[in-house]
């Protein structure tokens, strides 16, 4: 008895000839190899169904051509490969490829003093497009900071010299009784607010490049700041963390501006748009900047 030959309705004939800017599959669980690390990820996949006479694509052959990011480091070499692959599995149906992959890059972080370490995520998303032979990757990456009001700080400073003035006036200064005024509550009677903060930063990536640089991305932006999170602690870098905080007194603004010095600097973006938010302590809302570089031309 001969076997049945399944059918393949895909194959069918569009009742409406229209061609299609992306079709795919969203949410597809799979393991990937980034700087080392074997991570859980989500991936996006589609592909451009440019005859409008047939019916759909071959989404199983995208979905087996993603067997490669589980077998080798994510790179832009890997990515175009895979993206090839898709175009190469829809020959005459399509001309357009893009791939998604979202996952949260670990990395341990040192703490400022003591020798004491922990780990950071960092959420991450690799897009890759390859449309009529050009080839595109863009990262985004959210990073984590602290931020310190500079118009809280100036207000504090304010009323701590208002408070000195108050307990000292017409009187003779003694070196342990400033000192002992300066460790007391009485005599710091504010203090600046400051609030948890996220850098969005997508970045659009040059061609030419072998590796993702998504660890030298964090580290120039982190760096710029000056004030990231941090994970396991001992007193002496909480204290470091707050002299941070006051040597880095930032408005959402300035925070923007050294973004997008540090990423200039950066090897490999040829282009970028960054979206700083800071969750502010002292309104319900949030104070937001953005800066780009680039972007609309790239």
């Amino acid at each position: 008895m001969n076997a049945l030959t399944l059918p393949d309705i895909a194959a069918q004939a569009s009742r409406q000839a229209l061609p299609l800017d992306w079709v795919g599959m969203c949410g597809i669980a799979l393991p990937v190899l980034l700087d080392g690390q074997r991570l859980s990820a989500k991936v996006d996949t589609g592909v451009s169904l440019d005859d409008g006479e047939a019916r759909g694509i071959h989404m199983s052959r995208l979905y087996l051509a993603l067997e490669m990011l589980e077998q080798e480091h994510l790179s832009p070499t890997l990515l175009r490969r895979v993206l090839q692959s898709f175009l190469n599995t829809h020959e005459g149906l399509s001309h357009s490829a893009y791939l998604k992959i979202h996952t949260e890059l670990l990395l341990k972080r040192p703490a400022l003093i003591s020798p004491l370490a922990g780990w950071k995520t960092y959420p991450v998303s690799i897009e890759a497009s390859l449309k009529n032979a050009m080839f595109h990757v863009e990262l985004k990456i959210d990073v984590p900071y602290s931020s310190t009001c500079p118009c809280s700080a100036a207000l504090s400073r304010q009323l701590i010299q208002q408070q000195f003035v108050d307990d000292f006036a017409n009187k003779s200064l003694q070196h342990a009784d400033v000192l002992a005024w300066l460790g007391s509550t009485k005599g710091i009677v504010a203090t600046p607010h400051s609030q948890r903060s996220n850098a969005q930063l997508q970045l659009r990536l040059n061609d030419y490049l072998d590796d993702l640089p998504l660890i030298a991305a964090i580290n120039d932006a982190e760096a710029a700041l000056g004030t990231a999170v941090q994970t396991a602690v001992k007193r002496a870098d909480e204290q470091a963390f707050a002299l941070a905080n006051g040597q880095n007194l930032m408005f959402c603004e300035d925070a923007a501006r050294r973004l997008n010095l540090a990423l200039k600097r950066t090897p490999g973006i040829n282009a970028f748009h960054v979206r700083v938010v800071h969750a502010e302590s002292l309104h319900a809302h949030d104070a937001v900047a953005e800066s780009r570089w680039n972007w609309e031309a790239a």
